[in-house]
This record gives structure tokens, sequence and C-alpha cells, in this order.
């Protein structure tokens, strides 16, 4: 168990500095259910002093060249990865990450800061032609404005730096509320950036335990000019129709449910090892994890053996032991879903293969099941843990469809050793994101575009992409 100093900054980070709220809530390590700490629960009225201190904030920070913006995202990069540790260990300690997986979460999460210092250096406007030889014109590139940022529990420092980064370097200032499972990391992240110089209320932190009334403030005022999302497609929908009375810019990233397409010529000791990375990473609460398995009928049973041995083989056990490669599940009611979902597909004739045991606690062993078909809950629902429904198919065609048969539209991932039916299949796929023999790809890869269609959001975050989203284009046409 490492050795690293516990550090919790609990109060709300308003205008550059702390701020006690009048109440608070618990937040606890779902390896062993111990309270760590009791953090700010801010309420409406603080929600109004962060708007306050934002707008003001706004007015001078997108004046600032963006060579010097570029500076302060670096400087606050080299300090997330300075703290690495001890921001791992707050991961592991308050959403159950396993330690290892948390130090690479840091590294990734600052890869953003990183590239968004960078592409301050590149953000240029545009001349644009004109028919009259009298004209110029010109497409200017400008902050969007305010931006209110809502993020997860389950990547509690990647999901504020993929918003956060292109939001400052764009010359936004942000509002961030946590996950209320996750808010000591977002708020040590805060306080790193008041350590590299960012200037008060450029990024201010605010958790709270009742977020829809903390939230009303914000969608009620038009000077919030963006909302950015990632969570439930159930609450987005609800965000996304609040944000249109004051016709605030989006950016939702919801649900997945991801397929996994192998077909019969995949070379399996491959599959097998980016497998590992896209079923069970973070215990399979991602939302680009593995959630259904399609296998090709001729190989499904080699497939299943050796999937089961791999989950067999995992170590279950507290997120701070170095050995861990699979930690608890975040919530009881997360359990309470993978205890349902196979349930439900064990009584309509799936087979156990290995695992299907909740050991106590919020644990829950890695599982997969053979013989799942369509009715079962396991396909029509995001899981959101360790559990591999195989499904077999025959045809192209026939995976296809049943991948494509989702309301989500996130990721999917397909293996063959077919280069042809590689491209047929990722492009027939109906998946934002599309992994091809590659478990793992956003895997330190923050100049991509991560986002889905259909009901898994709007909007791209990560690469130039990201950065647009915070960016406004204004034409001007000049008379000479």
């Amino acid at each position: 168990m490492t050795a690293v100093q516990d550090k919790f900054y609990t109060d709300a980070f308003i205008a550059g500095g702390w701020k006690a709220a009048p109440r608070t809530f618990s937040v606890t390590n779902p390896s062993t259910g111990a309270e760590i700490a009791r953090v700010a629960d801010c309420t409406p009225e603080m929600a109004k002093e962060a708007i306050e201190a934002a707008v003001t904030a706004f007015s001078s920070w997108k004046k600032v060249p963006p060579y010097e913006r570029g500076k302060l995202l670096r400087r606050w990069f080299e300090l997330l990865m300075e703290h690495q540790e001890k921001l791992a260990r707050l991961m592991a300690l308050e959403m159950g990450k396993t330690i290892k997986e948390a130090r690479g979460e840091v590294a990734y999460a600052a890869g953003f800061v990183e590239f968004y210092a960078d592409e301050c250096s590149r953000m240029n406007d545009e001349i644009i032609p004109s028919k009259f030889p009298h004209k110029r014109g010109m497409a200017r590139y400008e902050a969007v404005g305010v931006v209110y940022a809502v993020t997860p529990w389950n990547f509690p420092l990647a999901m504020i730096t993929r918003k956060v980064g292109p939001a400052l370097a764009a010359g936004c200032v942000v509002i961030n509320k946590p996950a209320e499972l996750s808010p000591l990391t977002a708020l040590y992240a805060a306080q790193l950036w008041r350590e590299a110089g960012g200037p008060e209320g450029t990024l201010q932190v605010l958790p709270t335990n009742d977020p829809a009334a903390f939230s009303s403030p914000f969608f009620a005022d038009d000077r919030i000019r963006k909302l950015t999302f990632t969570g439930s497609t159930e609450v987005g929908k609800i965000l996304y129709r609040q944000s249109a009375a004051t016709m605030k810019r989006v950016s939702l990233e919801l649900g997945g449910h991801a397929p996994v397409l192998v077909f019969a010529d995949a070379d399996l000791d491959k599959t097998l090892e980016q497998v590992f990375f896209t079923k069970w990473r973070n215990n399979g609460q991602t939302c680009i994890t593995a959630n259904r398995f399609y296998v090709h009928s001729s190989i499904a049973e080699e497939f299943g053996r050796r999937l089961s041995e791999q989950a067999a083989a995992l170590i279950v056990g507290d997120a701070l032991e170095e050995s861990t490669q699979v930690g608890p599940l975040v919530e009881q009611q997360g359990l309470d879903k993978v205890v349902r979902h196979v349930a439900d597909a064990l009584e309509k004739g799936a087979t156990l293969m290995t695992g299907g045991t909740a050991p106590g606690g919020l644990f829950y062993t890695p599982t997969v099941l053979s013989g799942v078909k369509a009715g079962m809950l396991i396909l029509e629902e995001e899981t959101f843990g360790p559990v591999a429904p195989i499904v077999t198919f025959e045809t192209e065609e026939e995976a296809v469809q049943a991948a494509n048969n989702s309301a989500y539209g996130l990721s999917a991932y397909l293996f063959t050793s077919d280069l042809s039916r590689a491209w047929r299949v990722s492009e027939a796929l109906e998946y934002g994101i599309v992994g091809v023999n590659d478990g793992a790809p956003f895997a330190m890869n923050p100049q991509s575009p991560f986002g889905g269609v259909k009901q898994s959001g709007i909007g791209r975050e990560g690469g130039r992409w990201g950065l647009e989203e915070y960016l406004s284009v204004k034409y001007i046409s000049m008379g000479i």
C-alpha cells in the first residue's frame, strides 16, 4: 500500500479561494465502506456567487494572449504530473479505481492539458477570399464564454481536464460540478491550477449532494453560454432540455453499451490481450467498456473458455493494493444492477462460465456468461460492471445488425485478420468510435476525437474537435 500522505481539500473552490458550505456530505471508500472525508455541499446561492466570479474572470481571461494561456496550462500539466501519486491515491480512495490504473489516469488526464497548452499556439483566424476587390473577409474564433461542466465519478480527473483544458485554452472560464461520489480529485486539481498561477474565477469547483437544485441557477442564467456533461443518457436529456431555454451550446457524452465483434479469422491471442483492456479496466465501469460480445460460432467455445480463464485469474481486492487488478463497484446501486443483470440472464437460459458471486462489500467477481440471447436485460441495458456476455453469430451481416440494434452509438470493437472486412464492418457500425483489433483506442491519445452518435451524445472531446466546442466563429467583412 502506498505511503503517500493523504491531503484532502474539502471546501468549495470559488473565485480562487476556499469557502466552506453551510452543510457537508460524506465521501466513502468503496473498498472498505469507511468515510474518508466530509465535503462542502454547495447551495444554489453559492452557485450564483461562482457565476458572478466567472463572468468577471471571463472579461479579462478572454483577452489574455493564447501564448500566455498556454504557459499557464503547461505549468498546470507539470504540477499534475508532480502530484501523480497523490492524485492516484485520491482516486483509489474515493471511487475504487485500482492504484495502478489511477496512476495511468493521471498521466492520461495531464496529457489533455499538455495537448491544449500546445494548441494555444495554433489558434489562428482565417482570411476568407472575397469576390470584390474592395472587400476583405475574416473568420475570427472567439471564446464561447462561461462554461458549466458536469463531470462523472468513473474518471474523476480525466473527464475534468478533457473539458477544462480546451475551454481554458480557448479563453473560456469553467465552473465544474464534480460527481458526488468523487469530488476530492477535482478539488485537488483546482488547487494545482491555483498553484500554477491560474487567475481567480477561471476554474471553480463546487461539489454538491443536491445536483438538481444546485444546477438550476446555471440553466436560468443566459450568461452561462455552454454546458458540457458526461453521464447517463437519461440525465443528459434533462440537461439538454433545460439548456434550450437560454440557447446554450451543449456537449453531451452519454451512455455506451459497446459491442465487440469477434470474427472466425481473428487472432485470439491478440484479441484476448485487447479485450483485457476494454472489458476489465476500471471494473467495467467506463462508457466505452465492452458490454456485449458477438463471437462467431466456430470459435465461440474456445473464446469463452479462454476469456473465462482470463477473468478467473484477475485479482479482486482493495484498490490501494498494488496487486489488485479489479477493485470494488463504486456504490450499492451499481452492484445491485450487476447482480440483477446476471440473475436475469441465468433465469432466461444463459450459462455461467466463471464468476457470478458477490463476496461482500461492493465487490463482484469478474464474470463470463455464454448462451446469451435477445430479450435478456444484459443485452438491452448498459451493465457498467465486470460481466462479459457472449452471443454467437453466423454471418457478418448478422453480427453488424445485432451490434447496431441499440439506441446507443458511442464505441464498438471488431477483431479480424481480413482487411476488407475491417473496412466494411467499421464503416457499417453506427458508432462514433470503432476500435479495429484495438481494445484501447484512446489510451494516452488526447489528439483524437471522442464522442458518439444516436443517444450516446452530441459533440466531440479531444483533439482540435474538442477545442472547437469552446469557440464561436465571427465573420468580419471589411470594405477598403
